[in-house]
């Protein structure tokens, strides 16, 4: 994403050399970690702020120089904006991985359930099977959703919730990190319930229940990729760019 945010203009706003403004909308994004969309957003709002209050200081008599440095003095320095800013990002990074949370859980539920009814296997005799594989196969679906209950909890905080949160990126940095307390977790439930079914016995001639497990591992990767993303947001300190512009 360019700092400058020349790619959300018009062709024919597009200057030679940047302004005041520009400059201080480049040295805020550089001071900032998040995703890439929520902080484009964060930018060009603070630009289009920083751009009316010029225009409005420009009709006092200011001329175009003067407005935007009145305007980014106004506006505050960077190193005072950058952690209101990142705290934002912060919350972005978690909600994105909330609402993934909140959706995988039913969506790898529905799946399995339509695939064992629309592609039934042979009855599976759970009486060859150690006694502790039915308690861990319910284990292995409470923590399932627990973790989407989780989700759903932590979209609430991040979401409606977010006006009364002084510290957002705490809710998102622990969720990210349950994710990742989960992931060893999962592993050895789910590993124990493939050596205690001994493979599964004809699984791997049963072509959609192989697919639905590509889908419900790839769920899984997406979601400790975007857990450490989240991890990362949240560690992030905002930082003031050596090069940015003050007034």
């Amino acid at each position: 994403m360019p700092d400058t945010l020349e790619g959300d203009r018009a062709p024919g706003e597009i200057m030679a050399s940047t302004g005041v403004i520009d400059d201080y909308v480049t040295g805020l994004g550089r001071a900032l970690k998040g995703p890439r969309g929520a902080k484009r957003d964060l930018l060009t709002e603070a630009r289009d702020s920083l751009l009316d209050a010029a225009e409005a200081l420009e009709l006092d008599g200011l001329d175009r120089a003067e407005a935007e440095r009145a305007a980014v003095a106004e506006f505050g320095a960077v190193a005072e904006i950058a952690p209101g800013y990142q705290d934002e990002l912060s919350a972005a990074a978690g909600r994105r991985l909330a609402t993934l949370l909140f959706l995988a859980v039913p969506l790898t539920a529905l799946m399995w359930t339509a695939i064992w009814k629309l592609f039934p296997m042979e009855p599976v005799s759970y009486a060859a099977k150690p006694a502790w594989f039915v308690p861990v196969a319910r284990a292995v679906d409470i923590l399932q959703m627990g973790l989407g209950v989780m989700g759903a909890l932590a979209l609430f905080a991040l979401g409606r919730g977010r006006r009364t949160m002084r510290r957002p990126r705490l809710v998102s940095r622990a969720l990210a990190l349950l994710v990742w307390a989960m992931l060893p977790v999962m592993l050895v439930l789910c590993g124990a319930l493939v050596y205690g079914s001994r493979g599964p016995v004809g699984f791997s001639g049963y072509p959609p229940g192989i697919a639905a497990s590509v889908v419900s591992y790839g769920l899984w990767g997406l979601q400790v990729y975007c857990a450490t993303r989240c991890i990362g947001v949240t560690r992030y300190t905002a930082r003031r760019s050596p090069d940015t512009a003050t007034a």
